[in-house]
């Protein structure tokens, strides 16, 4: 397991320092990052934690996933890395 979790089913009012806050009871957060929509700035509902360690990961892992937070469900799982996006076929 890594040390970079993805944090799903967030709520739309959720900020990165809310995720920070939840996360670093389990231990030193590195990162958090709910991602936006480029046009609008509006959250997507899910978001990116990175831990110091691999151990303080799993532990948020087994204790967040699936927790009430904001009134929301978490679905807290391993960041798996971006897939390449489709190349766009040009019209012309």
């Amino acid at each position: 397991m890594g040390n970079k979790l993805y944090v799903g089913n967030l709520n739309y009012r959720t900020q990165d320092e809310d995720l920070r806050s939840l996360f670093a009871e389990y231990g030193e957060v590195l990162s958090a990052n709910v991602v936006l929509e480029r046009d609008t700035g509006r959250s997507k509902g899910f978001g990116f934690v990175e831990m110091a360690d691999e151990e303080a990961a799993k532990n948020a892992q087994t204790a967040l996933d699936g927790a009430d937070f904001e009134g929301r469900n978490l679905r807290v799982n391993e960041a798996r890395p971006r897939e390449a996006a489709p190349r766009r076929q040009s019209r012309f």
